[in-house]
């Protein structure tokens, strides 16, 4: 059933919404009982077709590789932010596939390049790069590829910084929140990455309150960032003190500096205990 929907649908000259929807439907559900030689078969298949239902073609092109290569090197139904995001997922077996797409973007053609080179040095037998111990280069390149997929997502039409900074606040990788502000702001890495790392958090508070955010999604993503600093009702009450007393003029002024790299605080209160 799994073989012949796929055959079916490959050969409708212009699928309508309708009919790529339901081949998702229909497919779905079966995907863990497909043997991997159907899955294959599905994955090239689907690499020629220019309207190819979306959740099945990302959930192949989440597979390993013996599966998915068709998919990374020719399928148009793939965005560039998802070929980044596959690169930081699955490493070098899936880079080295999506290098052979034809006109790749050159900055992730660099980045693959750039695993290449770290997954080499970290490969060498009792090797340090830079400080680090053997494979944690690779790592590094992989966080970067995350960052630049925040950055790329951040900055697509009608992007909502607030779901982008809850989202990655809530995650256990500080890269991608320290994107997020990047580009909410209009601020480098460095800067970001400094917001979240002082004592107490209000430079953060000050970055979102120049956002706008009302009170409860302030709250939400500095919780998130600084969890231990929110352990009893003073400390909340006293938040919600510090937010309303910042002033726009002081807070534009503080945002001007940190996208001239200065690293200028608001300071605030704590809560009296």
């Amino acid at each position: 059933m799994f073989r012949a929907a796929i055959s079916a649908f490959c050969s409708l000259p212009r699928p309508s919404r309708r009919e790529i929807a339901q081949l998702d439907d229909l497919t779905m559900p079966l995907f863990d009982a497909v043997p991997a030689e159907a899955l294959r078969f599905a994955a090239a298949a689907l690499s020629e077709c220019e309207h190819a239902p979306p959740l099945l073609v990302k959930r192949l092109s989440e597979s390993p590789i013996e599966t998915a290569a068709p998919l990374l090197v020719r399928s148009r139904a793939i965005s560039e932010i998802d070929l980044i995001a596959l690169i930081g997922r699955h490493g070098l077996p899936h880079a080295r596939a999506i290098a052979r797409r034809t006109n790749l973007n050159p900055a992730i053609a660099a980045l693959v390049r750039a695993l290449e080179r770290q997954t080499a040095l970290a490969m060498q037998e009792g090797t340090q790069v830079q400080g680090h111990q053997p494979g944690s280069a690779l790592e590094d390149t992989r966080q970067k590829l995350r960052a630049m997929m925040i950055k790329d997502q951040a900055n697509e039409p009608n992007a909502d910084p607030y779901l982008r900074l809850r989202d990655t606040a809530l995650t256990s990788d500080p890269a991608h929140f320290h994107a997020a502000l990047s580009v909410a702001l209009g601020i480098g890495m460095d800067v970001a990455r400094g917001l979240t790392e002082e004592a107490g958090y209000a430079s953060l508070v000050t970055a979102l309150k120049a956002l706008g955010l009302s009170e409860d999604k302030a709250f939400l993503i500095t919780a998130a960032i600084f969890s231990g600093q929110f352990s009893d009702p003073a400390a909340i009450s006293q938040f919600l003190e510090n937010y309303r007393r910042l002033q726009p003029g002081t807070v534009r002024e503080t945002v001007e500096g940190w996208k001239g790299g200065k690293t200028v605080v608001v300071p605030i209160r704590a809560a009296q205990t």
